[in-house]
């Protein structure tokens, strides 16, 4: 049988590893596949970098038309990112019949229901495990192997960026801004590293996971995001001494009122597996009513290990091209006519654990004033830890732990107790997440 003849648009990073798999493995890929995959089409705007990658193996273009254009290319591979030209060659490539492939996650959040609706349409697949997580496979385990189950919440470390730089504040002790120009000088953090540190790129990929584990519209315009461009090293100390670790989550949480959907610097138990992610590693943890909790590990970026997720996908067309276009696998796990209408919560609705560090006057009363106006708005205390005082100080940091509360609450009780004149800077509120 006639070799799957791929189209690659865009040879850079993910793509040169792609085309470096495919040649590798191709043997025990054809095992797998029952068919030969061939990457026929290279375009990119540097041909000449291009060539030096495929050598004489693929035809090389500059532009991507051109692929989407020959009628003997089966199925697109998408690697330029952005929303831009990669959205309109996506849906020149649905409309011209081909199946696709992106690792393009900001297209999918922003994007996603019209893409997958025009694929419908057109009756061809649109695969996408490279845009969450690397080679982490979460997207087939979320859309198969967990199908069994309701899913109750996700929790992810699902970008390297800024785990890598909370790992070192951590290790070192050193303020953000300190690490992130380490992190930009050994490449884990790019020149203007704004969609990583500011929170956005976790929250593209959390949307998608968030569609697929719930069965609603993909809606990235709702999710709400925090980066960590603010957290402070003190807090991530203070965190250790009261058994926490501080990472970047994008959570995602079914509730009675509507869908949680959040990214934002959060307190998780030491004791958990997901706090001992370090580095550049991603992490994602799952929990469904039937098979409990489980954690899925590895590398969430980097040449080969986001290329296994793009062969992966093209083993999987391979094996689907000719199947009915009704018994694939949905793109959104669910079946297009059965999507939710449920609503994503906002911000003020979520339930979560805080905690918070006062910078108080150091006299009698100021505890008890700042516990009872917790208490006047149904806020329970955890835990409370105050850093004694050195000789002659008049000021002190006071740490409260508090159980699961209404964010709309707890924002009611900051502004009442950033009013006291005992407070005597801005307060520090992060959120805490027990993932039990």
């Amino acid at each position: 049988m006639k070799p799957i003849q791929v189209g690659l648009l865009g040879i850079g990073t993910v793509g040169s590893g792609t085309f470096k798999v495919l040649q590798r493995n191709q043997q025990e890929i054809l095992r797998r596949a029952g068919r030969g995959i061939e990457i026929a089409m290279v375009a990119d705007l540097d041909t000449e970098r291009a060539k030096a990658v495929v050598g004489d193996a693929a035809q090389v273009v500059g532009d991507a038309r051109q692929v989407i254009a020959n009628p003997d290319i089966d199925v697109v591979v998408e690697l330029i990112g952005g929303y831009g030209i990669a959205k309109a060659l996506v849906l020149e490539a649905i409309a011209a019949g081909k199946h696709v492939v992106t690792a393009n996650k900001a297209l999918l959040a922003v994007h996603g229901s019209e893409i997958f609706a025009a694929a419908r349409a057109k009756g061809v697949v649109v695969a996408f495990e490279a845009a969450v997580a690397g080679g982490i496979p979460i997207i087939k385990a979320l859309r198969e192997g967990l199908t069994a189950n309701q899913i109750q919440w996700i929790a992810g470390i699902i970008n390297g960026t800024t785990n890598f730089i909370l790992s070192e504040m951590r290790d070192k002790g050193l303020d953000f801004s300190v690490v992130l120009k380490e992190a930009q000088r050994l490449g884990y953090a790019e020149a203007d590293p704004t969609f990583d540190i500011e929170g956005v790129d976790a929250a593209h990929k959390a949307t998608i996971m968030s569609a697929i584990a719930f069965g609603v519209p993909v809606q990235f315009d709702k999710a709400h995001v925090e980066g960590i461009t603010k957290l402070q090293a003190a807090d991530i100390r203070y965190a250790e001494q009261l058994g926490y670790r501080i990472k970047l989550l994008g959570i995602t949480k079914r509730r009675a009122e509507g869908i949680e959907l959040r990214v934002h610097p959060t307190l998780v138990p030491a004791k958990r597996l997901i706090a001992s992610v370090e580095g550049a590693m991603n992490a994602v943890v799952v929990q469904g009513d039937a098979v409990g909790t489980t954690m899925y590990y590895g590398k969430g970026a980097g040449s080969e290990p986001t290329a296994s997720a793009v062969v992966a996908d093209l083993v999987d067309i391979t094996r689907l091209a000719t199947a009915n276009p009704d018994h694939r696998v949905p793109h959104l796990a669910f079946q297009p006519d059965a999507l939710a209408d449920t609503p994503i919560l906002p911000i003020e609705q979520v339930q979560t654990a805080f905690y918070l560090r006062l910078c108080v006057a150091d006299e009698a009363g100021v505890l008890a004033r700042i516990t009872s106006i917790l208490a006047e708005n149904g806020i329970s205390i955890d835990a409370v830890l105050q850093r004694e005082s050195a000789d002659g100080e008049k000021q002190t940091d006071l740490i409260i732990l508090t159980h699961d509360t209404i964010e709309g609450q707890m924002r009611q009780a900051l502004a009442a107790m950033q009013a006291l004149p005992t407070v005597l800077a801005p307060i520090v509120s992060l959120r805490k997440e027990e993932l039990a």
